[in-house]
């Protein structure tokens, strides 16, 4: 698993102040058309790849969970995440909605590979990966689920909603809910609560090196989109 150490460095860095803050893990999703995702297919051959391009974060707006992150926010914590990619660091992320600020690498579904601020918003675009769960992904998108986005990261929230402090650790890929009004459920959860997601999940890392593996996993991950459609 990969281990971030953000959190820790700001609380460090908090107490040197003598002015503790409530620093948290914080999750914001955002479903395909709210992310205005565009599923990318890019390079030719065996260089092609499929990518999710879209709003990884809104700036200045009430979200769903009552919170704003203002401008100034979200273009420092876009920022950081990009030093990072220009440093030649991998931004990895999970097709999963988990609480915490690890990564787990048997969930790891894709890599952000750009990121960038277009007015209030963090923008950015995701590389899928042949992993596993990126093979699960990719079956999704090209069977035509539309999956969302999930920012995961810290911060300090004030009463009124409005967050500081704050830092982006990864994007994540979440399924798209039933219900306007519902909060996305994770892929990674909803296959292995699905009856026969753990053979499903077995299926996909056998489609990485055997092609007829590949094509029995496009028709029964129809199944895995009928159960993550479910109310």
């Amino acid at each position: 698993m990969v281990q971030t150490h953000q959190l820790s460095q700001q609380l460090q860095a908090s107490n040197r102040k003598g002015k503790p803050r409530m620093i948290r893990p914080l999750t914001e999703s955002l479903t395909f058309d709210q992310a205005k995702i565009e599923v990318l297919h890019e390079g030719k051959d065996d260089n092609k790849h499929l990518k999710m391009k879209g709003v990884f974060i809104q700036g200045g707006v009430k979200n769903q969970n009552q919170r704003v992150y203002p401008v100034s926010e979200i273009s420092k914590a876009v920022s950081n995440i990009k030093e990072r990619l220009d440093g030649g660091f991998s931004v990895l992320g999970e097709a999963d909605h988990p609480e915490n600020l690890t990564v787990n690498l048997d969930r790891v579904s894709h890599m952000i590979e750009e990121i960038w601020m277009d007015g209030p918003n963090g923008i950015g675009k995701l590389k899928i990966m042949p992993t596993p769960m990126g093979k699960i992904v990719t079956t999704l998108l090209e069977s035509g689920a539309k999956l969302g986005v999930s920012s995961r990261g810290s911060g300090n929230v004030s009463e009124s909603g409005e967050v500081q402090d704050f830092e982006i650790i990864t994007v994540d890929i979440v399924a798209q809910p039933s219900a306007p009004d519902a909060y996305p459920k994770a892929i990674y959860e909803g296959l292995w609560n699905m009856t026969g997601g753990q053979k499903l999940h077995g299926l996909a890392h056998a489609s990485l090196h055997d092609a007829r593996a590949q094509k029995f996993l496009a028709s029964e991950i129809t199944k895995l989109i009928h159960e993550l459609n479910k109310k």
